[in-house]
């Protein structure tokens, strides 16, 4: 059994993910694939469009072999976070023989170049990223140009422009900062940008496009929709639209699941993020995931103007601090995720088990070959989640928490019933 690793949040799942599945097996010759996935929230500090089993089953009926769930400190960290807390728990598994990720330049070794740059940030790169810093760029443009300074070469600048290359680079910075055996390999991401809000015409869309039109179709439930140019139009019909955008099997579960469980929207949680705000001093909002103290007293004389979640991030923005670093530091602030929890967690380890969402039958040899072979306890029931060290139910229950409050939301809004993740399924396909 030869098996290839793959680092994901299907939000929802697409074409081009189904085309990552298939390329990633010819590449590296495997013949099973292990997904890590975000769970409720992801990498852009907002929560998904649908739940988390959810887009693991689209996952499991599009290929994969397993799915389990990236804890949420590290899906909804930067992208350094993001991907050692993912490439970590590949690495865990004690059964994974390479990784194989998108990228938007297809170049392994140019990819890998700039990682080791930014690795080993020699005294020149570093002098130059902090000058920029100074000048009041945000981090990523002041990275942009230290690399442009330092390489003396706007091709390996330009690799930074692109979301796919960013991670691809963090993703060889934690194999080579962990001492992973694992081999990495990369494939030509297909389609649309990333950033994309229309529908391609080469089924090959965005995950953002598609969002944006599973937004639309529930523009009437008090929440937002941004972005896309879409003429008014039925569900029907925006399936219609999907048809050749989606797998058969997800069209099938955006169908069935549609106002039942998704979609959700960062306003749906304004009146938890601010019952949260409401109780903190600035003082006490330091202690939290990406909040720095200019932030922390920024959100503190703006809480009289804060109307919704979207909003008031928008509001919070400046020129040094990125949209996307404030989506994080206020979900970090609403679920509870501490700067000295993560650093701990980091120490010792980055993990202390992990949590399967799902698996296909026909692969039930790979449970039993994890189970002998990582460190990591398999968690496929919470009720085996006892044994685990103080540290590792600390961060178990912050991954519940902010499970529950995703499924409150869903309940509270289509009046499903709740089920804690105690009472959730373990998908078996």
């Amino acid at each position: 059994m030869k098996i290839v690793g793959l680092i994901a949040e299907y939000n929802p799942f697409h074409n081009g993910h189904l085309y990552h599945i298939q390329e990633a097996k010819r590449v590296t010759g495997a013949d099973t694939v292990i997904v890590v996935m975000s769970g409720d929230y992801v990498q852009r500090g907002v929560p998904a469009i649908m739940p988390k089993r959810l887009r693991a089953e689209m996952a499991l009926k599009c290929g994969a072999s397993a799915v389990f769930e990236l804890p949420v400190c590290y899906a909804t960290g930067s992208a350094e976070y993001f991907a050692t807390g993912a490439v970590s728990l590949l690495d865990n598994l004690g059964v994974v023989d390479s990784i194989c990720f998108g990228s938007e330049c297809n170049d392994l070794n140019a990819l890998q170049h700039v990682a080791s740059i930014l690795a080993e940030e020699p005294a020149e790169y570093r002098h130059l990223l902090k000058k920029h810093l100074k000048n009041g760029a945000s981090y990523p443009t002041a990275r942009f140009s230290a690399m442009t300074e330092y390489s003396r070469s706007a091709g390996h600048a330009d690799i930074l422009k692109d979301p796919n290359n960013i991670l691809g680079i963090e993703y060889l910075k934690a194999l080579k900062k962990l001492g992973s055996s694992m081999r990495p390999y990369t494939i030509l991401r297909r389609g649309s940008h990333y950033h994309e809000e229309n529908l391609s015409r080469d089924s090959y869309s965005s995950a953002s496009a598609i969002r944006s039109l599973l937004a639309y179709s529930g523009s009437t439930l008090s929440t937002e929709w941004t972005g896309g140019t879409f003429e008014d139009t039925s569900f029907s019909g925006i399936l219609n639209e999907l048809e050749d955008q989606v797998p058969a099997s997800c069209l099938e579960l955006l169908k069935d699941y549609h106002r039942v469980t998704y979609p959700i929207y960062q306003n749906d949680f304004s009146i938890l993020l601010k019952y949260k705000l409401l109780n903190k001093h600035p003082g006490r909002l330091l202690q939290y995931m990406d909040v720095s103290e200019e932030l922390a007293h920024r959100i503190y004389a703006q809480l009289d103007n804060f109307f919704n979640y979207q909003q008031f991030c928008e509001l919070l923005k400046t020129r040094e601090t990125t949209q996307t670093r404030i989506n994080r530091a206020l979900l970090h602030i609403m679920l509870g995720i501490k700067k000295a929890d993560v650093a701990e967690y980091m120490e010792c380890g980055y993990h202390y088990y992990a949590r399967l969402l799902g698996f296909r039958k026909d692969r039930g040899k790979l449970l039993s070959r994890i189970a002998k072979e990582s460190p990591l306890p398999l968690l496929a029931r919470l009720s085996e989640s006892s044994e685990l060290p103080a540290a590792g139910q600390k961060m178990l229950r912050n991954d519940l928490l902010a499970s529950s409050l995703y499924m409150s939301v869903v309940t509270d809004k289509y009046k499903t019933a709740f089920m804690n993740e105690y009472k959730q399924r373990l998908l078996k396909i």
